[in-house]
């Protein structure tokens, strides 16, 4: 008998369908090494400096960590007096010159004035490239000069030490910072040209984000302030050459000369530093408070308040260098009237939070310790501008101490904030809520015992800059080096989050925090050109139209701010499918 055998053929599923296309945005078009360091997008060149100036603040952390290190021992712990010399003007040099002036407006700056105006692209693409370059540049002479036996000379390189008596690497370093100075000008430049003359349709002056009224101010004091520190590192590097007496006063120099023309620009400098991140927290705080902001013309002239003041009371930090008492008299007035520009933007800002719908993400936690740091900062800073007080304060711990609260609890924290806040538009990608919290925590906490030790060391007349201490002061330093450990910590986390983010992080949608800008109403991370042709946006309102829940072209908003997994605007674009109310082109609101 024949059996028949009936073969069963199993179905067999269809491939799985090829996976879409990305949309072509900036990260992935022409995506290779050249082609990065040959592009002329400033959203590519911002990236250059976020990862260039990471470098440099980590380097310089380091030498911030071996400083601290040794003085945690009365007679030096690790290092001997000369090679301390050398770390903390490497500290200096490194953190000033290659990151904190560089920092917001070299990277925020590039990446954002275009998007937040309505343009394409900065005024001169190929200056802005140059501009890295020669940042590049400078930094590798500075470096050299670190890594090849180091300065010792302090990162204000007084003569006549700098020019004749000190034997490290001097002229090398003043030459990275002499380079440098041109890609700061350069970026100033291109901001400004670019916020007059590209500004989106309807964009008026009285509609420009707060961020962009900071960069422009700051835009105007590295125009003005860096060719003078320009012509001064020549003129201390012609002297230790050649021996031409300049500022050495046993050749005829002047050394008090050094000090005008080093501190017009060097004060300066401190609002290059500070009011980028002043717009930073205008934007943050009114997107987490959900309320427009409060004073918007008050805020954005204070800005240009700060950068035409600044240029007046440089003096103040030669109280005791021999100035006259008159002059003196003078720039203490002057220096007390820089505060009340600064203190606008602290009340304004205090007002835009009451009784706002306040949500705590970690840029809003970043914005709020600058706040709190900042006003510190500037306190204290009241007690150095009073003649009496500065003539003991004067290079004590006191003034390492306010420095910091307003470069490091202010700038760094304002340069986190706006990190995190356009995180998801720059890279396409959600970080760990939970994380950013705890770093922005542990930031705060660390930074708060690392500095006001500093402040009782100062008051009790410890000298800033030596590595030896009476023994009475060693609690204090115990304490401030470990509050260092924590703080490093701090800046640690969002390397490691912001990181790993880019590989598993949840994908970010056009407007992920329910903002009102123009730069929200692009795809995340954004198209080549920024915004799609069919959607140049035209600008119809001011930037903060929370109370009304549109953005500056007239469009609903999505519910938010996410809490680390945004609400999801209806499409690519960032419109929100909520209807909102909607305003004609020809309409004025606010």
């Amino acid at each position: 008998m024949t059996t028949a055998v009936t073969s069963i053929t199993p179905k067999i599923a269809p491939p799985p369908p090829e996976p879409a296309p990305a949309e072509p945005n900036y990260l992935n078009v022409n995506y290779s090494l050249w082609g990065w360091l040959t592009t002329v997008d400033h959203k590519r060149i911002g990236i250059l400096y976020l990862i260039s100036i990471t470098v440099f603040f980590l380097a310089g952390g380091i030498a911030a960590g071996i400083v601290r290190l040794n003085l945690l021992s009365p007679d030096g712990a690790i290092i001997n007096e000369d090679a301390y010399n050398r770390a903390f003007t490497a500290h200096g040099v490194l953190m000033l010159f290659f990151f904190l002036i560089p920092a917001v407006p070299a990277v925020l700056g590039n990446f954002l004035i275009p998007m937040m105006i309505g343009a394409k692209d900065l005024a001169f693409p190929k200056l802005n490239l140059a501009s890295w370059y020669v940042f590049m540049v400078g930094a590798a002479f500075g470096v050299y000069a670190i890594l090849n036996g180091g300065i010792d000379t302090g990162w204000t390189l007084y003569p006549p030490y700098s020019s004749r008596s000190s034997q490290s690497n001097v002229v090398p370093g003043v030459f990275g910072v002499f380079i440098s100075g041109f890609s700061s000008i350069m970026t100033g430049l291109n901001i400004m040209v670019t916020v007059h003359k590209m500004r989106a349709p309807g964009m008026t002056w009285g509609r420009l984000p707060l961020f962009v009224w900071s960069l422009y101010a700051t835009s105007l004091i590295q125009l003005l302030g860096t060719p003078v520190v320009a012509i001064t590192t020549v003129l201390l590097m012609v002297e230790r050459v050649a021996g031409i007496g300049i500022f050495d006063p046993l050749i005829g120099g002047d050394p008090v000369l050094f000090q005008h023309l080093f501190w017009f620009y060097s004060h300066p400098a401190v609002y290059i530093m500070i009011l980028p991140g002043m717009g930073v927290v205008s934007e943050v705080l009114t997107c987490f408070s959900r309320k427009n902001i409060f004073g918007y013309q008050a805020v954005a002239w204070s800005s240009m308040g700060i950068a035409v003041v600044g240029f007046m009371l440089w003096a103040h930090h030669m109280f005791v260098a021999g100035i006259s008492y008159y002059s003196a008299l003078l720039f203490s007035f002057l220096s007390m009237l820089v505060a009340v520009p600064s203190a606008i933007k602290v009340f304004n800002w205090t007002g835009t939070l009451y009784k706002g719908s306040i949500t705590f993400q970690a840029p809003m936690l970043f914005a709020l310790g600058f706040v709190v740091l900042f006003v510190i900062g500037g306190l204290t800073g009241l007690f150095l501008a009073t003649l009496g007080t500065d003539i003991h304060l004067h290079d004590t711990y006191f003034v390492v101490a306010h420095f910091h609260f307003v470069m490091v609890g202010g700038m760094v924290l304002g340069y986190m904030a706006g990190i995190h806040f356009w995180w998801p538009k720059m890279t396409g990608r959600m970080y760990s809520d939970w994380w950013s919290r705890v770093a922005a925590a542990i930031i705060i906490v660390g930074f708060f015992l690392t500095f006001v030790p500093q402040f009782m060391m100062g008051y009790h007349g410890m000298p800033r800059r030596y590595p030896n201490y009476p023994q009475e002061f060693q609690v204090y330093n115990v304490m401030s080096t470990a509050g260092a450990s924590i703080l490093g910590l701090g800046y640690l986390l969002p390397a490691c989050y912001l990181t790993l983010s880019l590989f598993f992080g949840k994908k970010a949608t056009g407007n992920p925090w329910s903002a009102t800008g123009l730069e929200w109403q692009s795809p995340s991370p954004p198209p080549l050109f920024n915004f799609d042709e069919a959607h140049m946006p035209v600008v119809v309102c001011g930037p903060y139209e929370y109370s009304l829940g549109i953005d500056q072209m007239g469009r609903g908003l999505p519910e938010g701010p996410g809490l680390g997994t945004p609400n999801d605007p209806s499409d690519k674009h960032g419109e929100s499918s909520a209807p909102g109310p909607m305003k004609k082109e020809t309409e004025v609101v606010g």
